[in-house]
């Protein structure tokens, strides 16, 4: 059975006010207002496609240290013992993935706490691509958000923004990290200012199409702490937002419920 014809399926059990009542709870779960723009705004009209944003894990991905992003050991093969199971090594931070607010704070929610419903919300996505392709160290500045609302609307509370530099077009070769001599990445991100503006609006989660939050070169990582410190949730290594409108389609992160982690590998899509 297809992804967009079972989460139509979900829809339609659910109907529309049980849609709206899961994310009003997992928003005040958040301590988020129920803002009613925001709950309409998770799918009322029917799904048509589904796009994957994540990348497929391997060893050779790119990850923020440079190091081997995961192991793949086969310890059991179809052939000799009638099943295949593969053992996997892996840091929590690679490919795409969660920030969960322990990630940057001393007693934040662990990526098992974070409320299920907070995780379907409505996507908003912030285009800097000609200025990341002019200059691959910016950052996305409160007047860009500005712009984008003052085009698309205000961002309802309960949503994800996901900035969109293109960077994910990079993810082949060394352009990804873009690292110097000396080891400095140059890569796009959110400026840390941005941080009271999405919290003003009840943003739930942000996403990039990079390896940080922050951009490359950021010494302080001040939107990480910033952001996460304040109780909400971020993805790193999205793919595929250029497949999306600006507006309008509804993101659906699997985070990984991994009992204390700060984060880890999953699976998001987005519903259009």
């Amino acid at each position: 059975m297809c992804d967009a014809c079972v989460m139509e399926g979900v829809s339609r059990r659910l109907g529309r006010r049980g849609v709206m009542a899961a994310v009003a709870a997992g928003m005040a779960t958040l301590g988020l207002s129920a803002n009613p723009a925001g709950a309409q705004a998770v799918r009322s009209a029917p799904v048509t496609r589904v796009v994957d944003l994540t990348h497929t894990l391997h060893p050779a991905f790119p990850t923020f240290g440079g190091t081997p992003a995961i192991e793949i050991e086969q310890v059991l093969t179809f052939a000799k013992d009638g099943y295949n199971i593969n053992k996997l090594t892996y840091v929590e931070h690679v490919g795409t993935h969660f920030d969960a607010p322990i990630h940057f704070s001393a007693a934040g929610a662990t990526v098992d706490a974070l409320p299920v419903a907070s995780l379907v919300c409505p996507l908003f996505i912030l285009d800097v691509t000609a200025k990341a392709a002019a200059d691959p160290d910016y950052q996305a500045t409160p007047e860009d958000l500005l712009a984008l609302e003052a085009s698309a609307g205000r961002l309802p509370a309960g949503a994800c923004l996901a900035l969109r530099s293109g960077w994910d077009a990079h993810v082949a070769g060394p352009m990804f990290r873009n690292a110097g001599a000396g080891g400095a990445m140059r890569f796009p991100g959110f400026r840390p200012d941005l941080v009271p503006l999405l919290l003003d609006r009840g943003v739930a989660g942000v996403a990039v199409d990079t390896l940080s939050l922050d951009h490359g070169g950021s010494s302080t990582f001040a939107f990480h702490t910033g952001w996460l410190g304040a109780g909400r949730w971020g993805v790193e290594c999205v793919a595929g937002l250029r497949e999306l409108p600006v507006t309008g389609a509804t993101l659906v992160a699997g985070a990984p419920k991994i009992a204390g982690g700060t984060g880890g590998p999953g699976r998001v899509v987005a519903l259009v």
